[in-house]
């Protein structure tokens, strides 16, 4: 990697390299002269903190192994500097909750008046802390990188109505700009009790208004609500995390059973070595781009493929769910099975990710209700500049509307958390209406919204696909239920809002509209 240079900024707002070597560690600065000292007490004084691991990634997580985050904050503490020279920011990192109480000690003496928080990790918890502090808090995605814990705090802040913490999910630098004005308002009423209020006021001014959301036509013929709820009964979910085996509990009525890493790892090892060399050429030759990703990768990704399928045959079930990352770096498994629930999904079969039981049992409700029609897991992330959110993840197949459906193109592409194995970026068709889902069992709830998709995303930071869409109806209201649900979504093409209803009346539970 280049060095980066220092520079000199506002009162140290840049720094070089070496200055994040200690994580949580304060900028030191020159000591003022006295026209300073007084141009100083004028001054806002803010304190921005990025929330994250280090400087430089070096464990396997969004955005990706190897991330370089000091010219982004670099970038950050530039713009802000130069856009508020009225103001003085103070930044630091923290990589949780200890240092986030080290920072508000020190904090006593420095007469702040306010934080910003970059979630620039998904789940270091810092922000919870920093709320406490009763000064205004600006709470900052950096998206595809921070974006789950961000949603995740933000709805709970939402519903314990913190009312000196706001939040800002936008691309856009416009937008955190407006909102850091108001620090400025909230300094003038002299109370942070309004900041939240203030910050969703910007950040409603500034969405993107609502683009055309007429979709293009795509018939669908659902089951009934009686029979989709009678086929997901006779389903069977196989969830292999760890080294036990055996029955489970059942998830919204589908069966579930556990099975072990080894049993998986031996029907891998057991695979055919012709028939796995054949998947990998099927594979090799449909794919519109293979990078990163070499020939014995995508043989042992064909020879995980094959496991599955055994060991779903094994336990005549159609749908299994592996803790993929636990596997294959405990050593448990020695391919990721991204590609092979790739293809699992074009048969009309369910491949989930994550050990994620409740995602599984979504994706086979929706499978069900569509007669084939695949179920896309995803680690969604909310973009208010462009009205958007966006579902990504690192698996997805590319026959999005069923098996006997035309294919769109795809590409296989390292695992993007660390860059080994192999995955998939399904390149999915866009101005079609789909509807997402995730369930609740503990309160016997669908959570659902519809969103017109519009776009997909290239970004190399996180997962692979990504699938930008439009919701239906009010953005604001996405922000409210990560934080119960979690960050996982499960996505589908077509119009299934009145068939979800009508199987929710048949099973006894309840939707609940996200958006």
């Amino acid at each position: 990697m280049n060095p980066v240079k220092h520079s000199a900024g506002c009162n140290g707002c840049l720094w070089s390299r070496r200055h994040f070597l200690g994580a949580g560690a304060m900028l030191p600065l020159a000591a003022p002269s006295l026209v300073q000292q007084a141009s100083a007490a004028a001054k806002l004084r803010i304190r921005v903190i990025y929330s994250l691991h280090g400087p430089q990634q070096t464990i396997p997580d969004w955005p990706n192994k190897g991330f370089d985050f000091v010219p982004v904050m670099e970038k950050f503490n530039n713009a802000l500097s130069r856009r508020f020279p009225r103001m003085t920011f103070l930044p630091t990192m923290a990589t949780g909750e200890e240092q986030a109480k080290k920072i508000l000690n020190d904090d006593q003496t420095n007469a702040v008046d306010g934080y910003i928080v970059f979630q620039m990790n998904c789940w270091n918890k810092v922000v919870q802390t920093i709320a406490t502090s009763g000064k205004p808090v600006l709470y900052v995605d950096f998206q595809f990188a921070g974006s789950g814990g961000f949603l995740v705090y933000s709805a709970r802040f939402l519903r314990e109505r913190t009312a000196n913490v706001g939040f800002i999910a936008s691309s856009r630098l416009e937008d955190l700009f407006a909102a850091v004005q108001c620090f400025e308002k909230t300094k003038k009423r002299g109370a942070a009790d309004g900041f939240a209020n203030a910050v969703a006021e910007v950040r409603i001014k500034h969405t993107a208004r609502a683009g055309d959301l007429t979709c293009l036509p795509d018939p669908l013929q659902t089951l009934s609500a009686q029979e989709c709820a009678q086929q997901i009964k006779q389903a069977k979910i196989l969830a292999v995390r760890g080294t036990d085996s055996g029955s489970a509990p059942s998830m919204m009525t589908v069966p579930v059973v556990y099975v072990s890493f080894s049993e998986v790892n031996e029907a891998w090892a057991a695979a055919d070595k012709d028939e796995s060399r054949a998947i990998a050429d099927l594979w090799q030759s449909s794919a519109a781009l293979v990078e990163g990703v070499s020939r014995e990768t995508l043989e042992q990704s064909a020879a995980m493929y094959l496991a599955e399928k055994a060991v779903m045959k094994k336990y005549d079930a159609n749908a299994i769910t592996i803790n993929c990352l636990g596997g294959f770096y405990g050593g448990h498994i020695h391919a990721y099975p991204c590609l092979g629930f790739h293809q699992l999904a074009n048969e009309g079969l369910i491949g989930g990710c994550e050990c994620d039981v409740r995602s599984a049992s979504a994706m086979v409700t929706l499978n069900a209700l569509t007669k084939g029609r695949p179920g896309y897991i995803s680690d969604p992330v909310i973009d208010t500049a462009k009205r958007q959110i966006i579902y990504a993840h690192c698996v997805a197949s590319n026959r999005v509307f069923g098996p006997a459906g035309p294919a769109n193109p795809f590409q296989i592409l390292t695992h993007s958390e660390d860059r080994q194995g192999a995955s998939v970026r399904s390149v999915m068709p866009v101005g079609y209406l789909t509807t997402t889902i995730e369930i609740h069992p503990d309160r016997n709830e669908i959570l659902m919204h519809q969103a017109k998709t519009v776009d997909n995303d290239p970004d190399d930071r996180a997962c692979r696909t990504k699938l930008a869409a439009e919701p239906i109806g009010d953005i604001e209201k996405l922000f409210a239920y990560w934080d119960q649900f979690g960050w996982h979504r499960v996505t589908c093409y077509g119009d299934l809002k009145e068939p979800i209803n009508a199987l929710a009346d048949e099973l006894g539970w309840k939707v609940v509209e996200e958006a």
